[in-house]
């Protein structure tokens, strides 16, 4: 009997292969949602433990949904939650406010195991299918097979983009559009030039160092103005497109005075 391994170790591959990645945030705690993901035909999910209110509990249970369902998952993580995410069996990571090579390079040791990292070992947890896939394998297969994204978020990590995506062991390097922004001090206006300048300065320096570069992809248009020079892993957000539809359903056939939004 063939028995699958708890720790989806494809991401790191899916980001060399070239191809355009189309993934979606998730915050909500919900392993329903992550299905729903994967049978919506998108490439990755990214259960979001930055803004999203998943405890560590109902994260392990999300990240189970995606290896039933078949959908990569990356897990976007403060610091502090690194080793306990990464023990749960999450086979990517998105970390937010990366600034400088040296922050990538402290990143890159906390996620691998010794001989690459420092990562502490325990065996009995879900990422090593509590003591099945112990030992040497299951830190080989660990080193090799989860991904590492950064995120550039500030004007700082923009002028380290290309330094930062050269650090061995960074596998991609996502632009946050909306923080750059306020940053910036734009606010939320990411779709100002200035802002969008900066973006696109941070994903040529990415792709320059030969790695994958990705930023936020919330429209079509968004998604092949940054594919045009080279950008390849994409993501929305599922409570945007969910309010979307639920507003849709909820305004037809009404004026729209009957449903204004009142502050």
């Amino acid at each position: 009997m063939d028995i699958r391994h708890p720790l989806d170790d494809r991401m790191p591959a899916l980001l060399k292969s070239g191809q355009r990645l189309r993934g979606i945030f998730n915050g909500l705690p919900s392993p329903a949602i992550v299905e729903m993901c994967a049978y919506a035909g998108f490439d990755f999910v990214v259960i979001d433990n930055e803004h999203g209110s998943a405890d560590l509990e109902t994260t392990e249970n999300m990240l189970r949904a995606a290896r039933a369902s078949g959908i990569p998952a990356v897990v976007r993580c403060l610091r502090h939650d690194i080793a306990r995410v990464l023990d749960m069996g999450a086979g990517a990571l998105q970390i937010p406010m990366v600034n400088t090579a040296d922050d990538a390079r402290d990143l890159v040791r906390r996620v691998r195991y010794p001989g690459v990292g420092e990562r502490g070992s325990a065996f009995s947890t879900r990422a090593a299918g509590y003591g099945a896939f112990g030992g040497r394998t299951h830190a080989q297969r660990s080193n090799e097979g989860i991904a590492l994204i950064v995120m550039v978020e500030t004007p700082e990590a923009v002028a380290n983009a290309g330094a930062i995506a050269a650090v061995d062991g960074v596998d991609a390097v996502f632009v946050g559009p909306n923080d750059l922004s306020h940053a910036m001090g734009y606010a939320d206006d990411w779709r100002r030039a200035e802002v969008q300048a900066e973006i696109t300065r941070a994903l040529k320096a990415v792709i320059a160092a030969g790695k994958c570069a990705g930023t936020l992809g919330l429209t079509l248009d968004d998604e092949e103005k940054h594919a045009a020079i080279g950008a390849r892993y994409f993501a929305t957000v599922s409570t945007g497109l969910i309010t979307k539809a639920f507003r849709e359903a909820a305004v037809a056939g009404r004026s729209a005075e009957a449903v204004a939004l009142k502050y």
